[in-house]
Formats: structure tokens, C-alpha cells, sequence
């Protein structure tokens, strides 16, 4: 169908079926910023918003947010500069990065996303810094040549598509800071930043180049979106009538006199003590919820919930967006201690999708190598080799009834459903070799299949709770159930 530049015609579009059945996405922040791969020592995002709400946007723990950080000289991240760097300015930080793409293999990133058991990959094709990683045409005004010699979007993209998976582009919308070189502290002012002038055609420019040269199953907006709404819905019909099976996420809020009230500094000011004085607030009641959460734009097909999750079903289709450690680009100050716990990693995942959510998880390359560090190549392993056996209780699924039970051992249990099997997924190891869970219906079956071995696990009824008969299988990370029909 052709769609219109309305909101009526836009939200006729349907979620593409690929999406929904992918469950897993691999996300890529790599760039200029990987070289220093430095940022403040935060456990979570949100740290920076209840600790340091005064210096919030330069001391987040995301590495890519170093060029922002430098032009505050308070700041750690200029601290750690001008040891380590001096007064080296951040755009000098292209040619080693460019200088390690030597060593880039894009079909080995490839091979090991698929072997996670991926079915997308979202790369960073220009995040807050500006600096593109594909060789576009569209020039910037204030960086000559702030773009890569090298088609790095046009080389994953292929070697993606090779192995069987949706190639998709992030790009930061609202945010470039190498067209406005302010630097910004706080979180309002870092939203109140987008920038006017000629941004806003430069950035529709460089996202129509990146449509027509790429044709990304996703586009993956940040932030906001520098134009009315109008020339937005433009741009994402364009889009759905150029990419058959394409989506876009939720970070569409277009350019309203809000955000342009947002980026004056008075307002910036007294909106700054305002957030600051509710967060605190929150904090003493005990009711802050950690991470990011957009607001709704429009438009969206999907929802982008960031370093946190949903606690029920939704009905709208989301997103878990995460990385490994609390920073999405490679931080190189990172151990083994500051990566997610990957059994943990693999129940979140599950539970993300009973709940109706796909899990965006990111990967962060080092910047002099083009490599990705080994611990997070271990948590893809650990992935891959999940859903290897037990993947049937994840891909292609639906929530079911309810999401959530817990077995008479105690172990909690996460639902899906596909096709009139359900599936029950217990995070862990069953104490007991024999054991039993509340289901939200009684199924029409006797049997089930433990699905890391194919083993037939007899079970007794008793109303809608179920005894599953010498279950337990060897799997200490999650083990899953398939209850499926009766033959006729």
C-alpha cells in the first residue's frame, strides 16, 4: 500500500511479522568514540540522574557520550583526557579508528551474531558525535569529510543479509553535537540540544541516503527528531513505501514549541530544578524506577524501553535495549565483574519475550582492532547455545494468558504460546526432580516435551495446576515445556 504523510495513514501500518518472531537483536555502538573508551564508573544509567543530576549528561557510563564530555573541563571524562590524551582534540580520534578497520572482518561479526541465535543486527550509523560510518554524500556544513572512507554500513549490511538476518540502522536524530558544539550538563539541557538551522534538512538528507542505499528493516531513531511532524510522517511514509517489511521504533518526537521552549536557557534552568527536585523526591519515597523509558511520539511501531524492562504483557510490541556492562560502547576500564551475570542475561531475555518484548542486546568492538572482547562473545555463546536447544519455546511465540507462575519448588516460570502449543519456561534448575506449577488454563493434553533433550514428561492434572512426572532436565539456566495438542 502507498501511505500518506497523516497520522490516520502512518498508524495503519502493521508491525512486520519478522519482527515479532525474531525476539533477538544484536545492537552495535562502535565509532571514533571506541578509541578512548572511557566513561565515569556508574553501575546503572540512572545513577547519573540521582547522583550527579548536576553534571547527569557527562557522567553517564556510556563511552559514547565522550565528545560531549570533554567540553566540560569539570568533567572525569576531560579529566582522563588530558592525562591520557592531552589536548589531543576528539575528530584526531578518526584516524586510529579508521586505521583498525584493517583488521575487520564484518562476516566473522556475522557468523557470531547468527550463532547467538539472532535474527536482526541495529548498527550505530551515526550516533550523538555526528561522525557517519558509511562514506555519505550529504557533506556536513561544520566537519569536513566527518564521515568514514569506508562503507562499513554497506559492508555489514551484506555480510548480515548473507547470514539469513534483517539488517537495520540506528541514527541519532536529535543529537549532533558537531552542529552544536555547546556543551550540555544536565539531562534538560542535553534534551533542550537539538540543533536548528541546517540540521534539521542535513539529517532527513543523510537518513533518505541511508533508505536508498541500504534499505535497513529498521530504522532506529534517537532522541527526537529535529523537523515538524508534518515532514516526519513525510519521511516514515516514504520509508514504508520504499522497505516492504520495514518498522520504526519510538524515538520520533517531533521538533514542537515544547522542545524549543526546552532549549532555551532560562526555561532549561527552571525545568532543570524542577526534575532534579522530583527525582529527589522519588528517591526518598523509594519509587524511582531505574533506566529510560521514551515518551510516545505519533507514530511508532515498537517501544524502546532502555537498560530496563516491563513488568506485565504489553500490547504494543518492545524492545528490552541493553548493553552487556552499563555502557553501550566499549569501555575498556571493564572486567568480568561489570558484565551482566549471563545466566541472568538468558532469564531476563525470557522473560522479556513472555511479556510481548524483543531484547535489543548490544555489543560494543574495540576501536584500535575492530574486535569484539571476549566476554561478550561469551554471553552470545551462552545465548546461542540456549536457544540452540530450547529455542522453539522463544521464536515465532506470542504471550499467552499470563506470563508469569512459579512452580511448587519455587522456581519462577515465564508462558509463551505458538500455534495452540504452550510453552512453560522454568529460570532454572528444578530442586525436585518432580514438580508442579499453576497454570492460568487447563490444557487438553497428558504430555509434555522437555525441549533440551526431546524427553516426554508425563503429567497429572489436578484443576489448572499441573504435576510435571520426573521434569527436571540437566539445564541450570532455564529449562522449557511444550505443551502441545492432542493429536486427533
Amino acid at each position: 500500500m502507498s501511505f500518506q504523510a497523516t497520522r490516520e495513514s502512518i498508524r495503519g501500518h502493521e508491525v512486520p511479522q519478522w519482527f515479532d518472531d525474531a525476539k533477538l537483536g544484536i545492537f552495535i555502538h562502535w565509532g571514533l568514540f571506541s578509541i578512548p573508551a572511557f566513561a565515569p564508573r556508574l553501575a546503572h544509567v540512572s545513577d547519573a540522574f540521582t547522583q550527579h543530576y548536576p553534571l547527569s549528561a557527562v557522567m553517564t557510563p556510556y563511552t559514547e557520550w565522550y565528545d560531549n564530555a570533554l567540553r566540560v573541563p569539570e568533567s572525569q571524562s576531560a579529566a582522563h583526557h588530558r592525562e591520557h590524551w592531552g589536548d589531543r582534540p576528539y575528530s584526531e580520534f578518526r584516524e586510529p579508528f579508521e586505521e583498525g578497520l584493517r583488521q575487520w572482518d564484518p562476516a566473522a561479526w556475522a557468523r557470531s551474531f547468527r550463532a547467538a541465535g539472532a535474527g536482526y543486527v541495529v548498527l550505530v550509523s551515526k550516533h550523538h558525535d555526528g561522525y557517519c560510518l558509511w562514506p555519505s554524500a550529504v557533506a556536513n556544513p561544520n566537519r569536513d569529510g566527518w564521515c568514514s572512507r569506508r562503507d562499513i554500513v554497506g559492508e555489514l549490511a551484506a555480510a548480515v543479509r548473507a547470514e539469513g538476518m534483517k539488517f537495520a540502522v540506528y541514527y541519532s536524530g536529535g543529537i549532533d553535537w558537531s552542529f552544536n558544539p555547546r556543551p550540555v550538563r544536565t539531562l534538560v539541557e542535553f534534551v533542550g540540544s537539538v540543533p536548528g538551522g541546517a540540521y534539521p534538512d542535513y539529517a532527513e538528507a543523510q537518513v533518505r541516503e541511508l533508505v536508498e542505499r541500504y534499505s535497513p528493516s529498521i530504522l532506529w531513531n534517537d532522541i527526537s527528531w529535529p523537523a515538524p511532524e508534518k515532514r516526519m510522517l513525510r519521511l516514515m511514509a516514504d520509508y514504508y513505501d520504499a522497505v516492504d517489511d520495514g518498522a520504526v521504533n519510538d524515538r520520533w518526537m517531533p521538533r514542537n514549541l515544547a522542545l524549543r521552549a526546552i532549549g532555551l536557557r532560562p526555561v532549561q534552568a527552571l525545568v532543570d530544578r524542577l526534575v532534579w527536585r522530583h527525582i529527589r523526591r522519588q528517591v526518598e519515597r523509594g519509587e524511582y524506577e531505574p533506566g529510560l523509558v521514551p515518551p510516545l511520539p505519533p507514530h511508532c511501531d515498537f517501544r524502546t524501553p532502555e537498560y530496563t524492562s516491563f513488568a506485565e504483557i504489553k500490547q504494543r510490541k518492545w524492545e528490552a535495549t541493553r548493553g552487556m556492562t552499563p555502557s553501550f560502547g566499549f569501555n575498556r576500564f571493564d572486567g568480568e565483574e561489570d558484565y551482566e551475570d549471563p545466566t541472568e542475561l538468558v532469564r531476563s531475555f525470557i522473560d522479556t519475550v513472555s511479556k510481548n518484548g524483543n531484547l535489543l542486546l548490544n555489543v560494543g568492538p574495540r576501536g584500535e582492532d575492530a574486535s569484539i572482547p571476549s566476554p561478550q562473545l561469551d554471553r552470545l555463546a551462552t545465548l546461542g547455545g540456549w536457544l540452540g536447544a530450547q529455542g522453539d519455546a522463544i521464536y515465532g511465540t506470542r504471550p499467552w494468558l499470563r506470563a508469569e507462575a512459579t512452580t511448587s519448588d519455587g522456581d519462577a516460570v515465564r508462558f509463551t504460546e505458538k500455534s495452540g502449543t504452550v510453552f512453560a519456561t522454568v529460570l532454572g534448575k528444578p530442586a525436585s526432580p518432580s514438580f508442579s506449577i499453576e497454570m492460568p488454563a487447563a490444557l487438553p493434553t497428558d504430555v509434555a516435551e522437555r525441549l533440551e533433550d526431546g524427553a516426554e514428561i508425563a503429567l497429572r492434572w489436578s484443576g489448572n495446576r499441573v504435576e510435571l512426572i520426573d521434569a527436571a532436565g540437566a539445564n541450570p539456566i532455564a529449562q522449557s515445556f511444550a505443551f502441545r495438542p492432542r493429536s486427533k
